[in-house]
């Protein structure tokens, strides 16, 4: 249990990495485009898409189950040993489509960030202000709730009988 979350973990960091660098430059894959598509369906210079850049789900599954189904038949090759298990296996194709998944999260999140950082900045400074004035309106209205309760007390109410008087005024004291 102890190595699979390691290597979960591990394979996490690996699909970042992945994702990051096929962001950077698609180089592998504008090679095999090559290779295997005509001129006419080759890719465009301007196209970014990756392995797993800018790819779907399946497609993202796909490339990573063969890059990890490679790597493990080389490692079986030069180490006859049985260290690769199914489990192992598993945990790092999920892990690094968790990875790509959240490096994209991460990279989306910045772009949004950079683009908007103007707008956010007079966002937070309008709250800030918002939240002042409504701070002033509290106090204000606390104070003049106060000095309404003052008067109240202070002044005696004048036109009102007791109720002793009132008894008395109807003949019943």
């Amino acid at each position: 249990m102890g190595l699979d979350l390691i290597i979960f973990i591990a394979a996490i960091f690996f699909g970042a990495f992945l994702y990051w660098r096929e962001s950077r430059n698609n180089g592998l894959y504008r090679f095999f485009n090559k290779i295997f598509n005509a001129k006419a369906l080759q890719m465009k210079p301007t196209d970014k898409k990756g392995f797993v850049y800018q790819q779907t789900f399946l497609v993202r599954l796909i490339f990573i189950g063969f890059l990890f189904l490679i790597g493990i038949v080389i490692t079986r090759f030069f180490i006859p040993i049985d260290i690769v298990t199914i489990s192992i296996f598993a945990s790092m194709i999920v892990g690094t489509l968790a990875g790509t998944y959240l490096a994209n999260f991460v990279f989306k999140s910045g772009e949004v960030i950079d683009k908007k950082s103007d707008s956010l900045e007079d966002m937070v400074h309008d709250t800030i202000e918002k939240g002042k004035d409504f701070i002033e309106d509290l106090k204000t209205k606390d104070t003049e709730e106060i000095e309404a309760e003052k008067e109240a007390h202070e002044k005696p109410k004048e036109g009102k009988k007791s109720a002793r008087e009132r008894l008395k005024d109807k003949g019943l004291l």
